[in-house]
């Protein structure tokens, strides 16, 4: 995919029901383009051993906040 390697992740992640995870690494300073908006994301990639069919990728609230996405729970529904 052309992505930059994987740096050392020195800490643990620690999910919604209170366990750990150890990081597989941190994928920093990623240039990602959303509607040719360019935005600087940082990816925390882990592996969930719980749920099979989950993403192996967290985007957290820090680019969501940036890009001033806006999230109706009520329909479930992600908005630029």
């Amino acid at each position: 995919m052309g992505l930059p390697k994987l740096k050392h992740a020195p800490y643990n992640l620690r999910m919604a029901d209170q366990t750990t995870t150890k990081l597989v690494g941190l994928i920093k300073d990623l240039k990602l383009y959303l509607h040719g908006i360019p935005y600087i994301t940082m990816f925390i990639v882990f592996h969930n051993s719980v749920v099979d069919y989950s993403y192996s990728m967290l985007l957290g609230r820090p680019w969501l906040r940036d890009a001033k996405m806006a999230h109706d729970w009520g329909s479930n529904i992600v908005t630029i």
